[in-house]
């Protein structure tokens, strides 16, 4: 089967422009310590610097699935769209920093922006690949799971060994990264060959994938996992800083720790990615997580 021309740049060009975007995820989290002495936080407010990000994009995706975003708006222009906005919103923290409710409520709003961004690159990407489809679904997933932990690799350059140093660098610069990221879509990606148009949205469906075994179980299998595994993200960074600190090794090297342990995902993706189009997905996934499980329990 002949490779369709420009799939490569466009592969490429999108699995970059993700793992740029992603670090809006957890720019905040990354510097959950630094902002809880600043704002005074208490511990449940520190954990909605994570969940309203989750939640926000909860609310993003089914916002633009009912409002049909992604047949209203060419994919490449939303994704970029949605970068660009996001990153604004991911700024606009440094400002809003004195409020918390202002805070968190940023974090809401950039987890919406997200929605524009994961799967609207998943449907570019899968439009460029048939039979290599879970190999490229893996770049693009592995090149989240290391952009998500992007963040934790900038603070362990931008910040100072001492908790009180100023954490707006980090913010500022997961912005920078996720504007790079709306340029490189923008200039470089357009839909493949296998594109096509998103099916209108109807709450019907709803009940539909319900009572599909198949689909209700795969959908319940990716919540579950999802619980797990961002809790894992979100939470093994806190807990390395402070094992660190309590130790008497560097903040630094917890950091780089903690983006090692979210960014080893991202070999495993692109493997499983690779291992899903030779042996099956259904297979791959339930080893997968099993595996992811295991590890979390």
């Amino acid at each position: 089967m002949q490779r369709p021309q420009g799939k490569v740049r466009a592969v490429a060009a999108l699995t970059v422009a993700e793992l740029l975007a992603m670090a809006l995820w957890f720019s905040a989290t990354a510097v959950a310590p630094q902002l809880r002495e600043e704002l005074a936080l208490t511990p449940g407010q520190v954990g909605w610097l994570t969940a309203s990000v989750q939640l926000g994009f909860v609310v993003g995706a089914l916002t633009s699935a009912l409002l049909t975003l992604a047949d209203r708006v060419s994919a490449q222009r939303l994704f970029a769209l949605s970068a660009v906005v996001g990153a604004l919103l991911n700024a606009a923290i440094v400002v809003a920093a004195p409020s918390v409710a202002a805070v968190l409520t940023l974090r809401f709003l950039t987890g919406a922006t997200l929605a524009g961004v994961y799967p609207v690159g998943m449907k570019l990407i899968a439009s460029w690949c048939v039979r290599d489809r879970g190999f490229c679904v893996g770049l693009l997933v592995g090149a989240l799971a290391v952009g998500s932990a992007s963040p934790h690799l900038m603070g362990a350059f931008l910040l100072g060994p001492e908790s009180t140093t100023d954490w707006r660098s980090v913010v500022l610069a997961a912005s920078a990264s996720a504007l790079a990221a709306a340029l490189i879509v923008a200039v470089l990606v357009r839909p493949g060959p296998a594109f096509g148009a998103s099916a209108p949205f109807r709450w019907g469906q709803v009940t539909v994938a319900l009572r599909d075994r198949g689909v209700r179980l795969a959908n319940f299998g990716y919540l579950g996992h999802m619980w797990e595994l961002y809790a894992m993200w979100a939470w093994v960074p806190v807990f390395l800083v402070q094992s660190y600190a309590q130790a008497g090794w560097p903040e630094g090297a917890a950091r780089l720790s903690a983006f090692g342990v979210i960014a080893v995902g991202g070999l495993g993706s692109v493997w499983a990615g690779r291992l899903a189009d030779r042996h099956g997905r259904t297979a791959v996934t339930i080893v997968s997580l099993a595996t992811s499980g295991a590890c979390a329990a």
